[in-house]
């Protein structure tokens, strides 16, 4: 497919690539996307999210707009998932037109699309765009977190031990410099019950807790964290709320208006499918004037959310291929998708967790737990059981070890079939009695 991003005073429109996104009709490219959005817009236009999850002609579309290995099986959507065709056409578009003439190019024509994907971002999880910067990952975007806030000695950062390391290490560097106090909380799993860790949180905090750092949805786990109640707990005392939305973003249907946090980081190349090098950070409004960016702005910019921007040269093909991401993920619907990535992920679960020795580490409800989910083997060690499952059987997973759990982390995505599903299970049967 050919996506085209606008250039606003270029006589050669044919030439240029259209910044505002693809249409409807150019979703999947040709007649598939016609076929595609007649469905969308009649067939199923009154199904329920739950009643769709199954229909296997429905999301046989959303496969189909994808390049994938037909060798390999991939179940490690977590770490970073590829993007749909019409994504990576755009940018890679982008990238032949501005490596024409970069220095103007990239800069004079297609720069501006940024402004265009801030909104886009903003309007779909219903947030002020003067308050969304686009970054490069989510480790940026909690790190201009991290790094801007003033503390003092003493001070106190509330997180827990299943929270991301890079951002952990992150507090432990400002606790080395600034001699801060990095508090982890540990808790077990399976979560039974969420209000248990509310409870945790609330307890967890003294009259020196500046900041509490929470994931929207752990990576080790999957364990979707009641991250409202926490932040709201966060706004009564006065406290700064971080939220790591990595693994919750285009992924955990919410809006960023009712999470009410002071920061929210996410990378745009996992659960949303855009260009790898790509995400976002929304920083509350009142708080943007008072926090220092990552790398130097002119004071100027104080109150700009674009301070958090200022990163040198960076190609913009990635952020502006972004908008086709957004595209393709408004077109399935936010509810459509998280309950097909949880029909894919009970899907596994459920029959995994009858083999001998096997235990869920997180929960299955909708309140629990997502598109996936870590499982552990007694007597098994996860690194084995991942080589094994690539070796012998071309699927791809990632092993888990963190404090006290360890398992195999599963993570399929909306281009997943259940007969890869059903592959990965009988593998798992055939190796896991074994081992």
């Amino acid at each position: 497919m050919n996506c085209k991003v606008s250039m606003s005073r270029e006589v050669s429109r044919r030439d240029s690539l259209h910044g505002a996104g693809v249409s409807r009709r150019d979703f999947l490219g040709g007649a598939e996307a016609v076929v595609f959005a007649a469905m969308l817009n009649h067939a199923y236009a009154h199904v329920a999210p739950e009643d769709l999850a199954g229909d296997e002609e429905y999301w046989k579309k959303i496969r189909n707009a994808y390049a994938r290995d037909p060798k390999l099986i991939n179940l490690n959507n977590g770490g970073v998932a590829p993007a749909p065709n019409s994504v990576l056409e755009a940018e890679i578009d982008a990238i032949r037109y501005s490596n024409q003439l970069p220095a103007y190019r990239m800069w004079h024509d297609l720069e501006p699309g940024i402004e265009d994907v801030r909104k886009k971002l903003a309007l779909m999880w219903n947030a002020d765009p003067e308050s969304v910067a686009i970054t490069r990952n989510a480790s940026e975007s909690l790190q201009i977190a991290q790094f801007g806030l003033d503390l003092q000695p003493g001070d106190e950062v509330l997180t827990t031990s299943q929270d991301y390391p890079r951002m952990i290490t992150t507090w432990q560097q400002r606790e080395r410099r600034e001699k801060i106090v990095l508090k982890q909380l540990d808790y077990a799993v399976p979560v039974r019950n969420s209000a248990d860790l509310v409870r945790m949180f609330e307890q967890g905090i003294t009259p020196r807790t500046r900041v509490i750092h929470v994931s929207h949805v752990v990576f080790m786990t999957g364990q979707i964290m009641p991250v409202r109640e926490i932040c709201a707990l966060a706004r009564a005392r006065g406290i700064t709320s971080i939220v790591d939305g990595a693994h919750a973003f285009a992924h955990v249907p919410f809006q960023l208006s009712d999470m009410d946090c002071d920061f929210y980081g996410a990378s745009l190349h996992k659960w949303l499918s855009a260009p790898i090098g790509t995400g976002m950070l929304y920083v509350r409004k009142d708080r943007i004037e008072k926090h220092w960016a990552l790398m130097a702005a002119p004071q100027r910019m104080d109150k700009d959310i674009r301070k958090f921007e200022e990163i040198g040269t960076h190609p913009a093909a990635m952020h502006n291929a972004t908008l086709q991401a957004l595209e393709f993920h408004e077109q399935m619907g936010a509810e459509r998708k998280f309950a097909r990535l949880r029909y894919l992920k009970n899907r596994w679960a459920e029959r995994l967790s009858k083999v001998a020795g096997a235990k869920m580490l997180v929960e299955l409800g909708p309140n629990q737990s997502g598109a996936f989910g870590t499982i552990h083997f007694d007597g098994v060690d996860p690194g084995k059981l991942s080589d094994a499952l690539l070796s012998k059987y071309n699927i791809f997973v990632v092993p888990i070890k963190g404090p006290g759990l360890d398992g195999i982390r599963v993570s399929s995505n909306v281009y997943t079939s259940p007969e890869e599903i059903d592959q990965f299970c009988a593998a798992v049967e055939a190796i896991v009695p074994r081992a």
